[in-house]
């Protein structure tokens, strides 16, 4: 992770804060998965995404989604007129979060540009001509590869935390499942039920984190050895933890690990 780690950041301070949680998360998804229903036009899903990125995640006041095609870097959506302009500064300058999060795995997050960033060309210019001082990039596999990703940015020094980090990355795997469903020209039903899926097994990874005390990679690799052994899909093991509050389906061996 480039710049400094989400949990680092000084951000956690009681009261009123800018950017994010300016409405319920859930409100939020439904919300995107009613314009998705209505089978909207793509533009206007990306930029529903970006703007639903500045309503549930902490610190967020900008966002924007970039997608390499062809070798070029090109803005699909964005939540204002600023995010679109600091995309054009970061391809300009050639370095920034959602061009390292498109090359690389890991989230890229610095959650105070005023201070020494990997990006000190982009750095540079937003802070001389924008109000941003904290920058978050999360990849997109588009068709199994790396192809996009979603920018987020905050006006606030420090604001961005592990929360921010974590609503985000939901966030990101919605991103990723719509722009697959668009690139395979997939119907509005068939993108609403992988929006779906992908929600209940976040849900279900949170269950199994809070009643077993697992890390986030536990759980998920859980649900995965579960699918797997059972032959289901992921979704469908997902669903029973959640419809059941934390039981996995049974396969005759105990999965959990000890102590659990």
């Amino acid at each position: 992770m480039h710049g400094k780690k989400a949990d680092e950041s000084n951000a956690g301070a009681d009261g009123p804060l800018p950017g994010g949680e300016k409405a319920d998360p859930a409100t939020v998804f439904a919300a995107l998965a009613e314009i998705i229903y209505q089978g909207s036009k793509a533009n206007e899903m990306y930029s529903a995404i970006c703007i639903a990125a500045t309503l549930i995640v902490r610190g967020c006041d900008h966002a924007s989604l970039l997608v390499l095609d062809n070798d070029r870097y090109v803005a699909v959506g964005a939540s204002d007129r600023l995010a679109q302009r600091i995309d054009e500064l970061e391809r300009r300058s050639g370095d920034g979060p959602c061009i390292d999060a498109i090359e690389e795995e890991t989230p890229q997050i610095d959650t105070d540009l005023t201070t020494p960033t990997h990006w000190p060309k982009l750095a540079s210019v937003l802070l001389s001509e924008t109000p941003v001082r904290g920058a978050m990039g999360f990849r997109l596999l588009v068709d199994k590869r790396k192809g996009a990703a979603l920018n987020l940015f905050s006006d606030t020094p420090n604001l961005f935390d592990a929360e921010s980090a974590g609503r985000a990355a939901v966030l990101a795997s919605f991103a990723s499942v719509a722009i697959n469903a668009v690139a395979k020209g997939e119907d509005a039903a068939s993108l609403r039920r992988g929006l779906l899926s992908n929600r209940e097994i976040g849900k279900a990874v949170g269950v199994l984190m809070l009643l077993h005390d697992m890390t986030e990679e536990q759980a998920f690799d859980l649900l995965r050895r579960h699918s797997q052994g059972l032959n289901i899909k992921l979704a469908d093991v997902a669903r029973e933890v959640i419809e059941k509050r934390g039981q996995l389906p049974s396969n005759g061996k105990n999965l959990l690990p000890p102590n659990t």
